[in-house]
């Protein structure tokens, strides 16, 4: 079982939903950069979402840094958080423990640990194991702005409902920050919120799609073929629970273009060499080009519905019924923004220090 990610920057996660703790390692991270406690406690409440249209499950997320930080700056040696698991009802799963959760890892993971797994809220597969992610984010978004580089979401769908694209993504990424659902269009996100609240009450879940963008990134960074911006990205993204999708710039929309459409010219503007349109996403043999990074990531609903659905009994074989207990979100996205954002940061602090080394991101 491999739960490190990275190349100099590496990431391991630990613990299950249920278990007593969750954590995470965080090893090549440079010396002197400030941690911010209060702003970790910020990022980690954002992660919990609305309350109306959210889990009941309302973990406190109280946090303890174990190593790697002194005095408010990092050391340079592995940073270590820790996060108390405190409201869990494991109750809750003991009756259908051996009932596989139609899309969920219950089967998968029986398979693969041969039976040993924590079943108890999906354990290590949980997305409650996102919140050191955020926790570290919380330490290397702040620290990547200090260098000019800014990180952020919206959503952009949730279900049939469309949220605006991006468009002057620095005024749009500020005025993210004012917002609880993080939506461009105010109107547009009371929509969506009552179609959650219309999904819920009727037991079920929607999907959505969130809008990631990050500037202020050189040209030059990421590596051709296996390492490029879009594989790193690609690969962390996609470790997150729920996701299913992920497209750079015009993404499958390039399937209904011609290249004299598509093609993203270069000009020179005011000294500096810019693309006049940005349909590749910032990104151009897996390297960056200088133009804004921007994906998008695609949320299936949330698995787990209060209406009964044909499954299988693991230890038996037989085909059975099972009706959802516990504790559980009719819509992920607005949760997952802040995870996504943690892990963005994450991933581009590793391809920036791999080209200027791994002190770059301490420097003054």
């Amino acid at each position: 079982m491999k739960n490190t990610f990275g190349n100099n920057l590496c990431v391991t996660l630990f613990g299950e939903s249920h278990g007593n703790s969750i954590g995470a390692v965080l090893d090549g991270i440079a010396p002197g950069i400030p941690v911010d406690t209060q702003n970790i406690a910020k990022m980690l409440e954002m992660r919990k979402g609305l309350n109306a249209i959210s889990t009941p499950r309302r973990e406190p997320d109280k946090f303890e840094i174990v190593s790697g930080v002194f005095e408010g700056k990092t050391t340079g040696t592995p940073l270590c958080i820790i996060i108390k698991n405190e409201d869990t009802r494991s109750a809750d799963y003991s009756l259908t423990k051996d009932l596989a959760r139609p899309s969920h890892a219950d089967y998968t993971a029986n398979q693969k640990y041969h039976g040993f797994e924590d079943y108890r809220g999906g354990g290590h597969f949980s997305a409650r194991i996102t919140a050191p992610l955020v926790a570290l984010g919380a330490i290397i978004k702040p620290a990547l702005e200090q260098k000019g580089i800014f990180v952020g979401s919206h959503i952009l769908k949730a279900a049939h409902l469309s949220d605006r694209e991006f468009g002057d993504i620095k005024t749009d990424l500020d005025l993210l920050k004012t917002k609880e659902f993080a939506v461009l269009d105010d109107e547009t996100g009371e929509k969506m919120i009552e179609q959650i609240k219309t999904a819920k009450s009727k037991g079920d879940s929607i999907g959505g799609v969130l809008e990631t963008a990050v500037i202020g990134c050189p040209a030059g960074v990421g590596e051709p073929w296996f390492d490029s911006v879009e594989s790193m990205l690609s690969h962390a993204i996609f470790s997150i629970p729920a996701v299913k999708g992920v497209e750079f710039g015009l993404g499958f929309k390039f399937g209904d273009s011609k290249g004299s459409i598509a093609n993203d010219c270069f000009i020179n503007q005011n000294g500096k060499i810019v693309t006049k349109t940005n349909n590749s996403g910032g990104i151009n043999g897996g390297i960056t080009n200088g133009m804004p990074i921007v994906f998008k990531t695609a949320f299936r609903p949330t698995p787990t519905i209060a209406k009964p659905q044909n499954t299988i009994n693991i230890k038996t074989g037989e085909n059975t019924i099972i009706e959802a207990k516990g504790r559980h979100d009719p819509f992920v996205v607005h949760r997952a923004k802040v995870v996504v954002d943690s892990v963005t940061s994450l991933v581009m602090a590793d391809l920036l220090t791999t080209r200027y080394g791994t002190d770059w991101l301490g420097e003054k």
